[in-house]
């Protein structure tokens, strides 16, 4: 049965529902752009003897902000600390080790205002790469929802990891690609 609120049907969370966003683990996250527009620049190979002709992104101004707020969120959050994360064309992954010493109390995931978990960084992440475009009057739109998985186990972490340091790599070939080099 569809769930509904005020009424009204609506999209039924895809957060895990019996977990605490708040407490103490690693979260992969994935947000992606509006209509997936390549707003943060594109794929290309470094043609140079150090990176060995390694893909990577070729930003965009507004791909450098998506970059370097990613990493300012333990400057707003001291309780998250960074792990793995790449900036790609339309979307960004990232590992988030929310490390609370504070935290004692388990509590449900739950409609409702959020804070000190991690829908909450990941609105203020969200919220100032597209302040600084509007400020810069740059054209820009999150898509509205993410993407997040629990990291659960060693293997999992690892997965995820090798996945996050092939992606632009990746990239260059998958199917998801409208831009990809090969046919």
């Amino acid at each position: 049965m569809e769930e509904k609120f005020k009424n009204k049907f609506r999209i039924p969370s895809a957060r895990l529902p019996c977990w605490d966003y708040g407490s103490n683990g690693l979260y992969y996250v994935t947000i992606c752009t509006k209509n997936r527009v390549h707003y943060f620049g594109n794929i290309g190979l470094n043609n140079n003897s150090e990176t060995q002709n390694l893909a990577s992104l070729q930003q965009t101004p507004i791909g450098q902000i998506a970059y370097d707020n990613w990493s300012g969120i333990p400057n707003h959050f001291p309780f998250v600390q960074l792990d793995e994360f790449v900036v790609m064309p339309n979307h960004i992954h990232g590992i988030l080790y929310i490390k609370r010493d504070d935290k004692f109390d388990w509590q449900m995931n739950k409609f409702g205002s959020q804070s000190r978990n991690l829908a909450s960084i990941i609105r203020g992440y969200k919220a100032s790469v597209k302040t600084w475009a509007t400020t810069n009057n740059i054209e820009f739109a999150w898509q509205p929802r993410y993407y997040d998985r629990v990291i659960r186990n060693e293997k999992e972490y690892t997965n995820v990891c090798e996945y996050l340091i092939n992606n632009p790599g990746n990239w260059l070939s998958n199917g998801d690609n409208e831009d990809n080099l090969y046919p």
